[in-house]
């Protein structure tokens, strides 16, 4: 069963997407929050395996739940699931550690297939919203080059620095008092973040911008 805690301020359809959701056979709703610091505090008691945050609910919002979520040891993987259409918005959660950025106009069907995708390790972004920002991005000037680590938290850096040193995820767990499977956790977001396929090229570009 895939866990799943449901976070919106409309109670309609905060109710309605976990119904949607708990129809679909395989995907267990463990929870719903209508603010920010509630989907927080039931990330901590209840532990889902993956958060569909809104953008805007009172009490922090979904980008506030998003970063003291992604503070957590072992983070749940986390979407947002909202109306704005915002660049600003959707970069600012890709950034923020969302692994996912679901449009609210999404069918059932393919929002209890983007679940199940997100859960698997997968990550989504709204067709439409996506080509948008791609295109924005190829119509701005180059920019200055830019640190790709900068988006790792200091954890995630360390945990890379000793794996390009050749450690494996017991010897990483071991050296920062960490438990191997979380360990494992914090590899698949740097992964992401990086947008690298396996341990090897993120070890290669950690010495390729470290001294390691």
């Amino acid at each position: 069963m895939i866990r799943v805690l449901v976070a919106d301020d409309h109670p309609i359809y905060r109710d309605g997407l976990a119904r949607t959701l708990a129809d679909a056979g395989e995907i267990e709703v463990v929870g719903t929050a209508g603010d920010g610091e509630d989907a927080v505090r039931q990330v901590q008691a209840l532990r889902p395996d993956l958060v569909l945050l809104d953008i805007s609910m009172p009490k922090g919002g979904g980008m506030g739940a998003l970063e003291w979520i992604m503070a957590m040891e072992a983070p749940p993987r986390v979407a947002m699931i909202t109306a704005s259409e915002e660049e600003g918005d959707l970069m600012q959660a890709l950034k923020g550690g969302a692994v996912g950025y679901v449009l609210k106009g999404i069918g059932a069907d393919d929002l209890v297939a983007v679940v199940r995708d997100l859960a698997a390790g997968r990550t989504y972004v709204s067709p439409g919203l996506a080509g948008r920002v791609l295109t924005a991005l190829r119509a701005r000037p180059a920019a200055a080059p830019v640190d790709p680590l900068s988006v790792l938290s200091k954890r995630e850096e360390d945990i890379l620095s000793l794996v390009a040193q050749g450690k494996s995820n017991k010897e990483v767990g071991r050296l920062l008092d960490l438990q191997e499977k979380t360990v494992k956790h914090y590899m698949t977001s740097i992964l992401q973040k990086l947008h690298l396929r396996n341990r090897v090229e993120a070890a290669l570009l950690m010495r390729e911008h470290r001294k390691v």
